[in-house]
């Protein structure tokens, strides 16, 4: 039987058949599926696998100090610690001892943009131990300011508790 044969015969068997009419019915589409978030997995398991290579240091637990100490989101946690270890040369120093909060908050502004316009990176603030209302002060005065990228508590032979060093951005 030849290919003609059969489709002559496949007319014939057809031949009084009329299409069905169209369907009343919805077609309902299938929710796509929820993405699957590959790169943020990715980072969990690295993040993962770092911590589990290299646990953390007794210098790195000793040094976490959550009160004491600010970076700057998206500023590595390596320059805090290098901060607290005196990577960075205090190039300049401010004494707020005999402030008030209001001469202060003037004095610390005045004398960070300076340190910024002379392209100054490492800097000394000096609030004293006394009551720490300075102390606290500072810690909510800095993290505002953009320029600072990082603070921490100075080292015992740089005033400890009354001294904080400050990172600041290089000039733009």
């Amino acid at each position: 039987m030849a290919w003609d044969d059969t489709h002559d015969e496949f007319k014939r068997a057809v031949a009084g058949v009329k299409p069905l009419g169209r369907s009343k019915r919805a077609e309902l589409k299938r929710p796509a599926a929820a993405p699957v978030p590959r790169q943020r997995s990715n980072d969990e398991a690295a993040a993962l696998a770092e911590s589990l290579a290299f646990p953390p240091s007794l210098d790195d637990l000793l040094e976490a100090d959550d009160d004491s100490s600010f970076v700057r989101d998206g500023v590595s946690g390596q320059t805090l610690r290098k901060l607290r270890r005196g990577h960075w040369a205090i190039e300049d120093g401010l004494d707020l001892h005999g402030h008030t909060r209001e001469q202060a908050a003037h004095a610390v502004s005045v004398f960070l943009e300076q340190c910024l316009a002379r392209g100054k990176r490492c800097i000394r603030i000096v609030h004293g131990k006394g009551t720490g209302v300075l102390r606290t002060k500072l810690r909510k005065w800095l993290p505002q300011r953009d320029e600072v990228l990082a603070f921490c508590q100075a080292p015992v032979n740089e005033g400890g508790a009354g001294v904080l060093l400050v990172l600041l951005r290089t000039k733009r």
